[in-house]
């Protein structure tokens, strides 16, 4: 098998994959947009609660709780690691080490959306999937 014919397969595996549900082909790219809005909202909120004067590491730590299960459901490794180590973060009552966490969790975050963005793109230019993709 050609590199370009294993490239085609792995695509139409990938394709495969998300498109699951004939009903709804796009269900994957809702799933994703529904945690793109969901986290913008944490990230205002947690944004919101840095800025406080005595920091609540009990909020802090359960709005970042929110952000990782979302971020975990699509499958966001790198953004569950950076919440775990903010969570750790406000465990141990460290200030600055939340500040840190929290940009480099929105450098990860804003990286995935760009590589989601250009997948779901390129995906929609593709068109819809074929039904080789069924086993029958």
């Amino acid at each position: 098998m050609d590199r370009n014919q294993s490239r085609r397969q792995v695509a139409a595996m990938k394709q495969c994959l998300f498109d699951q549900d004939d009903a709804n082909p796009n269900f994957v790219e809702e799933i994703v947009t529904l945690h793109y809005r969901d986290s913008s909202r944490l990230i205002s909120s947690i944004e919101q609660a840095l800025k406080e004067r005595n920091l609540d590491f009990n909020k802090l730590d359960t709005l970042m709780h929110q952000f990782k299960g979302s971020s975990s459901s699509i499958g966001a490794k790198k953004v569950k690691a950076e919440c775990n180590l903010f969570r750790e973060y406000c465990r141990e009552g460290n200030a600055e080490g939340c500040t840190r966490s929290f940009q480099q969790l929105k450098k990860e975050h804003g990286a995935l959306r760009k590589k989601l963005e250009a997948y779901f793109q390129l995906a929609r230019q593709a068109g819809p999937h074929e039904t080789a993709c069924r086993s029958k």
